[in-house]
C-alpha cells in the first residue's frame, strides 16, 4: 500500500503573502486560492519563522511560535503566538529562497509542532531543507500540489520524495535522521576516506579532495557521491552552542535514553557564545525571557558536564579582568575554531550557519542543524549533500580603503546571486585579490558564504595561512601538495569580479542583498546606532580598521554626536587582548565607544547595540539585516571602516567621504 501524507479531509493552506489583507483573511478563517493570496513572499528567513527571542524554547512549547516574526509588504507582523495552531494550518506556501539565514532547527520544528506537515516553495535554502528532512517535515518545490491539496486529493510520499537525492528520501521515509541513524549508522562498517588510495581518475577541487578524505562508507550511501547526492563524512571537529545543546540533549535522551554513548567526545566542543549580555538584551527583557535563557544555558552546562565535553564560556564584564589575567580564552564559536582549532585540510561541522568562517584556512567547514549534530554526537557521521563548486575569481586590486566586506556586499547584489544562483554551492575564492588578503579578511568572505546561500566557502591555503597559524597559534604548518584544486577541475560556474572598479558598499535594511554603493545613496541617512563586532567583524584586522578611523577622526576634530551610540564588541578574548596590548582601548574610550566582551550580541538581538524602537537606524558591521534580527529598527550593513566613519559623521558615510568633508571644511 502506497503511503500518503496525512493532511486531513479539508487541510488548511497558509499562503505567506506579501499582502497584509490576504494574511488577515487567512488568519480570520478564510481559505484563499493561490490567485487570491496574491504575491508570495520571497526570502522568508528563519529569523522570521522563529525570531531569536523565542529560541530559548527547545521542546513542544515551540508550537506556539512559527512565523511570529513574519513581515508583510507594509512591515506588519500579522501572525501572533498560537495563531498557526489555532488556524489548523497543515500546509505552508511561499516564494523563493525559503528558510534563508540561520541554521536554527527551531524553525521547521516549530512548524511541525504547530501542525504543519508540508512546506511548498519555489526554492529552499540548504540548511533549512536539510533540517526539515531530519525531523520528518516534508518540503516540495512543486507548486502544482497546492490546487490538488485544495481539491482534497491524496498526496503520496513517493511524489514528495521524487527528485530528492536517495539519502534525503530514505531519511524522510524513516521519519527523520535519528531513527535513520539508529537503523543504518550505529555499528555500520565505516571507513574514512583517508584510509583509501585517493588516486582520482579526474581533476578535483580542494573541496572534493577534503570530502574524499573524510568520506564514510556506509550501507546506504554511494562510495563516490556526485553533486546532489547525499553522503556521510567524518568531522575532525564537531561544535555546538547554547541555542542548540538543550534541544539536542532533549531529543537524544527522549529517543535513546540516558546515559548516551557519545562518539569521540574529545572532538566535540561546546560554546556559550550568544548569551553573555542576555540580562541587557531588550528583546529578552521585554518578553520576560531572561529566566528561559538562563535555563537554556544551564541545560548546555549540564550536558557538557555529564559527558565531560570541553566547554568555552565567554566571561561577563565583571568576570573579564580575572579571566584575562588567567589566560582564559573564549569567544564566538566559529571565530574560536579559526583561532584555536581548525587546520588546512580538515572538515568541521558546527551548529551555526557561519561555520564556513574557518574555510579561510583551507578546510571544509559547514553549518548543520540540531538533529544533524545530535546524530553526529552518537554515530560520528555528519550528513552532507555533495554540491557543485562555484569559483569566484577576484581580479585586479582593491581600491584603498575597501575591505572584504565591500566585496561580499557587491557579490550579494549581483542578479545571479539574487536569483539563488549560489544556493547550496561551494564558493571557492581565488584570484589576485584573495592572495593579497589577510586570513582575517579571507574569513569575512568565507563567513558570509551563508548570506550568499552556499554550503561553504573555501580559500586554498598558502604562505599567508602558514603565517597566520604560526603568529596566532604557534603552529608550524606545512601545506601539503594536495591542498589545492587541480588544474582542469570542474566548476559549475566561474564568477569573475574586477575589484579595481568596486566602491564602498552598504546594504539597505531588510536583506544583505540590498547592496548599493554608498556614493549612490539618493538622500543622506541619519543614524542612531553604530555597531562594530560579531564573528564577521570582530577580528583583529576589523579592530585595526575601527582604531585607524577613530584615531584619525579624533585627530581631525570629529566626535561621535550626542544622538549616536557607538558599540564595539570583540569576537574573541584574544582579539580583546590584542587591542589592549596595542593601546587601542584608549582611543576607543576617547571616542566614547562602549566596549563589549566577546559575544554574538546585537547581531542576534542578544545584547547592547540592538535597536529598541522602530524609528531607530543602525549601521552595523554584522552579516545579516533581516527584519527584526537586531531589534525593531532598520539596519544598514557596512564594513568596519564605514561603521565608525558613519558614527563620527552621524550619518552613513565612507571613511574616504569623511576625509573629503574634512578637506573641504579646511
Amino acid at each position: 500500500m502506497t503511503a500518503t501524507l496525512q493532511l486531513g479531509p479539508t487541510p488548511r493552506i497558509l499562503f505567506l503573502s506579501s499582502e497584509p489583507q490576504a494574511m488577515q483573511a487567512q488568519l480570520q478563517g478564510r481559505q484563499l486560492s493561490r490567485v487570491q493570496a496574491g504575491a508570495l513572499r520571497d526570502d522568508v528567513s528563519t529569523d522570521e519563522i522563529t525570531p531569536v527571542r523565542i529560541m530559548s524554547h527547545y521542546d513542544d512549547r515551540l508550537a506556539r511560535f512559527p512565523y511570529t516574526g513574519y513581515t508583510t509588504a507594509d512591515g506588519a507582523r500579522p501572525i501572533a503566538p498560537g495563531a498557526v495552531q489555532a488556524g489548523g494550518f497543515r500546509v505552508t506556501v511561499a516564494g523563493r529562497r525559503y528558510g534563508k539565514g540561520s541554521s536554527r532547527e527551531h524553525s521547521p520544528a516549530a512548524e511541525k509542532l504547530a501542525g504543519v506537515r508540508l512546506v511548498i516553495a519555489d526554492s529552499f535554502e540548504r540548511i533549512y531543507r536539510q533540517n526539515a528532512d531530519n525531523i520528518g517535515l516534508f518540503t516540495s518545490t512543486d507548486l502544482a500540489l497546492v490546487e490538488r491539496i485544495r481539491r482534497g486529493e491524496a498526496i503520496t510520499v513517493d511524489e514528495l520524495v521524487a527528485g530528492r537525492d536517495a539519502l534525503a528520501a530514505a531519511i524522510l521515509r524513516s521519519g527523520g535522521l535519528l531513527r535513520f541513524g539508529q537503523q543504518h549508522l550505529l555499528g555500520a562498517p565505516v571507513i574514512a576516506g583517508s584510509a583509501r588510495d585517493p588516486s582520482p581518475d579526474r581533476a578535483l577541487t580542494l573541496f572534493e579532495k577534503i570530502v574524499q578524505r573524510h568520506l564514510l562508507t556506509t550501507p546506504v550511501t554511494s562510495a563516490a557521491p556526485q553533486p546532489g547526492e547525499g553522503c556521510f563524512v567524518h568531522a575532525d571537529w564537531r561544535f555546538i552552542h547554547e541555542y542548540y545543546t538543550g534541544m539536542a540533549a532533549h531529543m537524544l535522551h527522549a529517543t535513546l535514553g540516558k546515559p548516551l554513548r557519545l562518539h569521540a567526545p574529545a572532538s566535540i566542543l561546546v560554546f556559550e557564545d550568544h548569551t553573555s549580555y542576555t540580562e541587557e538584551s531588550p528583546a529578552h527583557l521585554a518578553a520576560g525571557l531572561v529566566p528561559n535563557m538562563q535555563a537554556m544555558c544551564q541545560a548546555q552546562r549540564d550536558f557538557a558536564g555529564c559527558y565531560g565535553l570541553r566547554e568555552y564560556r565567554t566571561p561577563t564584564e565583571a568576570e573579564a579582568p580575572a579571566a584575562s589575567a588567567s589566560g582564559q580564552q573564549a569567544g564566538i564559536s566559529h571565530a574560536m575554531m579559526a583561532e584555536h582549532h581548525a587546520l588546512p585540510g580538515q572538515l568541521l561541522a558546527g551548529t551555526d550557519s557561519h561555520t564556513p568562517h574557518s574555510g579561510a584556512l583551507g578546510c571544509v567547514a559547514f553549518g548543520v542543524g540540531t538533529t544533524d549534530m545530535a546524530n553526529a554526537f552518537v554515530t560520528g557521521a555528519v550528513r552532507l549533500t555533495m554540491q557543485p563548486v562555484l569559483r569566484v575569481e577576484l581580479e585586479g586590486a582593491l581600491p584603498a580603503g575597501l575591505a572584504a566586506k565591500d566585496v561580499v556586499l557587491h557579490l550579494l547584489q549581483l542578479p545571479a546571486i539574487q536569483a539563488g544562483g549560489g544556493v547550496g554551492k561551494v564558493f571557492e575564492f581565488g584570484g589576485a585579490v584573495v592572495r593579497a588578503l589577510s586570513t582575517d579578511e579571507r574569513a569575512t568572505l568565507t563567513n558570509m558564504t551563508a548570506e550568499l546561500g552556499g554550503l561553504t566557502g573555501i580559500v586554498e591555503p598558502d604562505a599567508e595561512t602558514v603565517r597566520f597559524l604560526k603568529e596566532r597559534r604557534g603552529v608550524d604548518c606545512v601545506i601539503a601538495p594536495w591542498m589545492r584544486s587541480d588544474p582542469g577541475a570542474a566548476y559549475s560556474e566561474v564568477l569573475r569580479v574586477d575589484c579595481s572598479k568596486l566602491q564602498t558598499m552598504v546594504a539597505a535594511p531588510g536583506d544583505p542583498g540590498h547592496g548599493i554603493a554608498i556614493e549612490n545613496l539618493p538622500t543622506p541617512v541619519r543614524i542612531d546606532i553604530a555597531y562594530g563586532g560579531s564573528c564577521t567583524a570582530g577580528k583583529r584586522q576589523d579592530f585595526d580598521q575601527y582604531h585607524a578611523v577613530l584615531e584619525w577622526g579624533l585627530a581631525n576634530g570629529w566626535r561621535v554626536p550626542a544622538h549616536v551610540q557607538l558599540f564595539l564588541q570583540y569576537g574573541t578574548t584574544a582579539v580583546r587582548d590584542y587591542c589592549v596590548d596595542r593601546g587601542y582601548d584608549r582611543v576607543f574610550a576617547q571616542a566614547g565607544a562602549r566596549m563589549l566582551q566577546p559575544s554574538c550580541g546585537a547581531c542576534a538581538n542578544c545584547g547592547p547595540g540592538s535597536s529598541v524602537q522602530a524609528r531607530q537606524v543602525t549601521v552595523s558591521a554584522v552579516n545579516r539585516n533581516f527584519p527584526g534580527r537586531s531589534g525593531p529598527g532598520q539596519v544598514w550593513l557596512a564594513s568596519p571602516a564605514t561603521v565608525v566613519a558613519s558614527a563620527l559623521a552621524g550619518e552613513l558615510v565612507s571613511f574616504e567621504g569623511l576625509r573629503r568633508r574634512t578637506a573641504n571644511e579646511h
